[in-house]
């Protein structure tokens, strides 16, 4: 019996690793969390920032938004060849490093976030080109409304 309990608990604490070990490499890299540098990627893409103001563990609109929209591939597609991702979060549970902290609550004054989700495309400079948020209808509508957005912000006046 004893033999019994110490197996299960050694396949259990084994299965635990390696499920942790595939949650760690399935992390969706295609957002980024620094701002700096999503300015410096944009610059260099030549693709505006597409910065989306969410409570991820939250926010429901923003939990909904990432479900329906952000995870998907048709938007995962689109975003990777054409916008530089720019995730500032403002989690409940989650933790977060100091500095990141910081730089979200100061992006959050400097563009005036009044709710979340707020979603913002940005030129390289971090000037707004369009603000958005949810919008009902799936990832393949939502590329569309993105594409809109940018499209009348590069037409001049």
């Amino acid at each position: 019996m004893k033999k019994t309990i110490t197996k299960m608990a050694l396949v259990f604490v084994l299965g635990s690793g390696i499920v942790h070990a595939a949650q760690d490499n399935n992390k969706d890299t295609l957002w980024q969390t620094d701002f700096e540098k999503a300015k410096k990627e944009s610059a260099e893409k030549d693709q505006p920032i597409l910065a989306n103001f969410t409570g991820s563990d939250w926010c429901g609109w923003c939990i909904r938004l990432h479900k329906n929209v952000f995870s998907k591939k048709a938007f995962k597609k689109y975003a990777r060849k054409n916008l530089v991702p720019l995730k500032v979060d403002f989690p409940r549970e989650k933790k977060q490093p100091a500095e990141i902290k910081q730089q979200n609550r100061k992006l959050a004054k400097e563009y005036e976030i009044k709710g979340f989700p707020t979603i913002l495309i940005l030129n390289s400079k971090g000037e707004i080109l369009a603000r958005t948020g949810f919008q009902k209808g799936g990832p393949e509508k939502y590329v569309k409304h993105l594409k809109k957005l940018i499209k009348e912000a590069d037409t001049p006046e």
